[in-house]
């Protein structure tokens, strides 16, 4: 049941949704150049954007010039392809296979299931490219050479959410340089049960390495987005639903000391990983000695050691209990990928 999202073509004027429709158009029909509606060069720029964010689709295309006499009422397109047209149709034959090819399992399933499944590909997958090869930017990366950046990921958990009719936005946040957000990053919005919530599989991803997936960024409201994701570039529904995060729903996030004590105890004996997240008032220094001695003590019951990766903005806790002491009891894990 595909349904495909044009969220940002509904936000537009009448003028820029004139523009998007030609723009969208010329770049399915591959023509070397096509004419819209004159708009400002700025203008035509974020609409082409916008309409990129709607259509991961068309991913192969890494950019537009235009051309425009003064009388001029309409502005000529010229896009630059990154493959050849023959190319080209060869890669859409080979995505919409693969689209279909990792959709069949959950045909059929819940939106809640399917977005996790989608979620959990990205963690597996897709390896983080920080040599950011343009089609990493695209669907191609992830979906074809399973690599990509934030942008590729979050427009590849968009096609595949378009294929199953779950609803789902990208969106991007600004760069902050003066606090050493050095460029925009993307994720998504999707809505299930009639609320909005926040999905960031590629800072999950980052966060996952090697190992199963992680679920610090799934079904987050606005507040907790934002305690390490910087403001959006361009406005998204409002998510005000707190109560579906990840953890919260699985009851592997704590609001008491007694909570979390418990689960080490069982983690320790049965010699699992533990991984919960803190809820029960702001992580302070003085809260997260508390919680490492009692990580601690739990652990020297059974003469075992913590080693401790903790997610801060999001409060998450991951603990393995080795039966050496480890150079660190506790270190910062960085989830965005950028930042390495």
């Amino acid at each position: 049941m595909e349904r495909m999202q044009e969220y940002y073509f509904a936000q537009m004027d009448k003028p820029c949704q004139a523009v998007y429709r030609d723009m969208l158009t010329g770049l399915t029909q591959l023509g070397p150049s096509f004419s819209v509606p004159r708009l400002e060069t700025r203008q035509l720029s974020e609409v082409l954007f916008q309409l990129r964010l709607d259509h991961p689709e068309i991913f192969y295309v890494a950019g537009c010039s235009f051309r425009v006499h003064p009388q001029a009422s309409h502005v000529e397109v010229v896009p630059e392809y990154l493959f050849p047209k023959g190319k080209i149709r060869e890669h859409q034959g080979a995505m919409q296979a693969r689209l279909e090819k990792l959709c069949r399992p959950v045909q059929g399933k819940s939106a809640l299931e399917q977005e996790a499944y989608i979620h959990d590909f990205i963690c597996t997958g897709v390896r983080y490219d920080k040599l950011k090869k343009p089609y990493s930017h695209e669907i191609i990366g992830p979906l074809g050479h399973g690599v990509g950046v934030c942008e590729g990921m979050a427009k590849a958990v968009k096609a595949l959410c378009d294929r199953l009719g779950v609803w789902c936005i990208v969106v991007i946040s600004q760069a902050a340089p003066e606090r050493g957000v050095r460029y925009r990053h993307a994720w998504n919005v999707v809505q299930l049960g009639g609320s909005y919530y926040h999905l960031d599989a590629t800072f999950d991803r980052t966060l996952s390495g090697e190992g199963a997936p992680r679920y610090d960024y799934f079904n987050l409201d606005d507040r907790q987005i934002f305690r390490d994701h910087e403001a959006l570039l361009y406005p998204a529904p409002a998510c005000a639903d707190g109560t579906q995060g990840y953890y919260r729903v699985h009851k592997c996030s704590f609001t008491r000391l007694e909570e979390v004590e418990k689960r080490a105890v069982q983690a320790v004996r049965k010699g699992k990983t533990l991984l919960f997240q803190w809820r029960g008032g702001p992580l302070t220094q003085d809260v997260q000695t508390q919680l490492l001695t009692l990580l601690e003590q739990s652990a020297a019951q059974k003469g075992r050691y913590i080693r401790v990766s903790l997610n801060r903005p999001q409060a998450v806790f991951q603990v393995d209990f080795p039966q050496q002491p480890p150079q660190a009891a506790c270190t910062d894990q960085q989830a965005d990928a950028e930042a390495e």
